[in-house]
């Protein structure tokens, strides 16, 4: 019998605020910055949005990157890349690196004065002679051009904020961190003249200027959401909330309809 996913919209309360298992994550403090009635939805009322198919090839390219950051990882040797951009560090070795960039594990810390406990699962984390840390994050895409820098898209300022989670969860471990991150892009090209099984990526080194002090004003209006009874407004750009009412309303509107029809 042929496997089927199907969407659960009442997640077990475990996993919900209050639940044993339930952890905010880097994405989850988006999803509020996105629109604080759809976090509430997911993480108070345990009814998420619905999954997005998985991107396959960019996840593809973040395994192949790991890998050969890792060969330079073990030998203590600095990739090709950073010597192209000038990046005086190599790849951290560290006893917890495959926990910090598992999903499910990632870094962890308990912000005190909320009492949440915050996490993120990087993708990589560079260390300079002095032994400062520089966040990495891998990137595939395909742009026309070369991408050299961020530009104001909301995707580019996600990233932006999710380098500095990152940034500070590192901080509030002990760890000393730059705030200059990084993104390791692969763009891949359009031009060619045939696939032939095979694309051609250009990869580039991004610099990302990372900021920590919006994120414990964050954390205290994410507390004040799950601990309230009053739905939160949506948010400005959500694309969700408005359909969501939308199609309630036109239900509703046939449902009644289809009541008076039996009453006649």
């Amino acid at each position: 019998m042929e496997f089927a996913k199907k969407y659960n919209p009442d997640r077990s309360p475990d996993w919900n605020y209050g639940g044993a298992k339930w952890r905010l994550s880097r994405s989850k403090i988006d999803l509020f910055i996105e629109c604080p009635r759809c976090f509430y939805l997911d993480n108070k009322l345990g009814t998420k949005r619905p999954g997005m198919p998985s991107f396959n090839l960019n996840i593809a390219v973040d395994e192949l990157f790991k890998k050969e950051f890792d060969v330079h990882r073990a030998a203590g040797t600095v990739h090709p890349i950073m010597k192209k951009y000038g990046v005086d560090a190599i790849p951290l070795k560290h006893e917890q690196m495959d926990a910090w960039r598992d999903t499910f594990v990632g870094i962890e810390h308990r912000h005190e004065p909320t009492g949440l406990l915050v996490c993120g699962g990087v993708d990589d984390l560079w260390q300079k002679p002095d032994g400062e840390i520089i966040v990495v994050d891998y990137k595939a895409t395909s742009k026309a051009g070369r991408i050299e820098s961020l530009g104001d898209s909301p995707w580019e300022k996600q990233y932006q904020r999710q380098l500095g989670v990152y940034r500070w969860l590192l901080e509030q471990n002990g760890f000393k961190v730059s705030p200059l991150g990084y993104l390791v892009y692969a763009n891949a090209s359009k031009e060619e003249d045939a696939f032939d099984d095979k694309l051609t990526f250009e990869t580039t080194l991004v610099e990302c200027e990372t900021e920590t002090d919006w994120i414990e004003p964050t954390l205290e209006k994410i507390k004040q959401t799950l601990e309230s009874e009053v739905i939160p407004p949506t948010g400005s750009s959500c694309e969700y909330c408005p359909y969501r009412e939308a199609s309630g309303k036109k239900l509703m509107a046939l449902h009644l309809k289809g009541k008076k029809v039996k009453n006649i």
